[in-house]
């Protein structure tokens, strides 16, 4: 693979109980780190991967029924916090911001969009489809909160499945080449989310497979624990959750070289940040 460099970082989070988590966790509550990601493309320049929470999430939850996803999930976000604020910290402008993966369009993982006026967006057709076919009366109900969507989304989108070269993989089935010179390698990772996607990259030290929600503790990919069976309230299907989970689980041991990032695992991507306000390269 064509290597790139990486940099991770959170901007805010929300509160879960562990024992929704996983399959036996604890009845305590945990931090939920919206992860989200900068690469650095040696030809195609900055590339987001998601763009985290942002102080909209507040306005678009200050009505009902919307109110109902604040109140079922409370975030925590700094604008100082915000993707935006963090790029610019390191001299970064929004404009210069030309990618940006969508895993899916969750709140957590969309909340910055907004803020990135030139950014072309790579998401899956069947993400965006779903994304777009809710009603904003019922879309919170799916953590989809639509008043985040920038209004020329379905413009400024490139369909990955579609328009991405695609490729034979040995545990997945298949992969797409994003960029078609083998530097980004997406994912179909769907259950959690319709049309959910992650992606496989490498660096000077490692590679990294960046799996967005398709679990949220490294030991559900690992010991192929699900969690509490509550949580299908809210996923687009268990039948799929499931399914990735195990492909995951078999990825792992088949590449026990690559690490396997989930959003929300903060056994994994703490020791990725260190410090939350100050980009680390990996």
């Amino acid at each position: 693979m064509k290597k790139v460099k990486l940099y991770l970082n959170y901007a805010g989070y929300c509160v879960a109980k562990e024992s929704e988590v996983i399959q036996g966790g604890k009845s305590e509550n945990v931090q939920f780190n919206a992860l989200w990601g900068l690469i650095e493309h040696p030809d195609k320049g900055w590339i987001l991967y998601d763009t985290g929470y942002t102080r909209r999430f507040h306005q678009a939850t200050g009505w009902f029924p919307n109110k109902i996803y604040a109140l079922l999930s409370p975030v925590v976000i700094k604008e100082q916090d915000e993707v935006k604020a963090q790029l610019q910290r390191a001299g970064i402008a929004p404009e210069d911001i030309q990618h940006i993966i969508i895993t899916h369009f969750h709140a957590d993982h969309v909340g910055g969009l907004k803020d990135f006026p030139n950014a072309t967006f790579y998401t899956s057709r069947q993400a965006l489809d779903y994304t777009l076919s809710l009603s904003a009366w019922t879309a919170f109900s799916k953590g989809v909160l639509k008043d985040l969507l920038p209004k020329d989304l379905k413009q400024r989108t490139v369909l990955i499945d579609e328009a991405c070269k695609k490729i034979t993989d040995p545990v997945f089935g298949h992969k797409y080449d994003l960029f078609g010179d083998d530097s980004l390698h997406i994912y179909e990772l769907p259950g959690h989310a319709a049309g959910q996607i992650g992606v496989m990259l490498e660096t000077t030290q490692r590679p990294y497979f960046l799996v967005a929600d398709a679990c949220w503790v490294k030991r559900s990919y690992e010991e192929v624990i699900p969690p509490n069976p509550i949580v299908v309230l809210f996923f687009h299907s268990w039948f799929e959750f499931k399914h990735t989970l195990q492909k995951m689980h078999d990825y792992h041991v088949a590449n026990p070289q690559t690490l396997l990032v989930p959003t929300h695992c903060a056994a994994t991507t703490d020791a990725l940040v260190q410090d939350k306000l100050a980009m680390n390269v990996l």
